[in-house]
């Protein structure tokens, strides 16, 4: 019979349970030679590493040497402290947000979106928003029950929320991708502020979203949720309809 996981006390697992075996790679700037072999072995035994073993290296140019490397983990996790506040949310299918909508919120979600700033990466906005969207999950541009503005990349916090308000949005998505310097830690911060200068913040839902956007620091920045690596369309609108219809259940 299979042993049953201790939840407070995970550790990773390769060949058997508990068993802590990580497999890691890197680069070292050095020449590819017996003493860089013996380099990663003790830069793997001072990450933490137990019993780290070299299973692979190679040079990759002159003076830089590539590895592949086993090590057993002693750090465990405990999971319970990591289930609910958040962490447990169920996403609806495509289908079951539109029946959803229809019936709890019962009318078109406007969502208008942009990567704002300087940032001139468009990919994430339009995986979220057009119809295409990404692996195979439609964008929320292909829901019946949403209606879609993206303004594309490099939009100024001010133009995005002037479009927010003339079109009547439920919710304002923005995306950020350069991260040089917190750059869009002052960018997300100054979109909140404009709306709440405005006078919008409790009309509004904002998200944001990028690959160094979590949930817990899009909502110390003053946002409803944030998404990151891994988000697909219906993970976005299964947030926003329910975040919708909770608050207009409550009037």
């Amino acid at each position: 019979m299979p042993r049953s996981v201790d939840l407070t006390a995970v550790v990773p697992y390769a060949d058997h349970l508990d068993d802590g075996l990580v497999q890691l790679s890197f680069t070292l700037p050095v020449p590819y030679s017996l003493a860089a072999r013996k380099a990663a072995l003790e830069l793997a035994g001072k990450m933490g590493f137990e019993d780290p073993e070299v299973v692979h290296y190679q040079q990759l140019t002159d003076g830089y040497t590539y590895f592949v490397m086993y090590g057993r983990c002693v750090q465990s996790i405990d999971f319970t402290e990591l289930q609910g506040d958040g962490f447990d949310i169920e996403y609806m299918s495509e289908e079951e947000i539109e029946r959803f909508a229809e019936e709890q919120v019962g009318r078109a979600i406007v969502v208008v979106g942009a990567s704002t700033g300087s940032d001139t990466h468009s990919v994430g906005i339009d995986a979220m928003l057009n119809l295409k969207g990404y692996h195979g999950h439609h964008g929320l541009e292909g829901y019946r029950s949403f209606r879609t503005y993206n303004l594309g990349s490099q939009v100024p916090n001010s133009v995005l929320v002037a479009k927010a308000i003339e079109v009547g949005a439920d919710a304002i998505l923005v995306s950020q991708t350069v991260t040089q310097q917190n750059l869009h830690v002052h960018n997300l911060t100054e979109l909140v502020e404009m709306v709440e200068a405005e006078g919008r913040r409790g009309e509004m839902i904002l998200a944001c979203g990028g690959p160094r956007v979590s949930n817990e620091l899009a909502k110390e920045l003053g946002y409803d949720a944030g998404f990151s690596k891994g988000t697909y369309p219906h993970h976005l609108a299964t947030f926003i309809v329910r975040e919708l219809a909770s608050r207009v259940a409550a009037g």
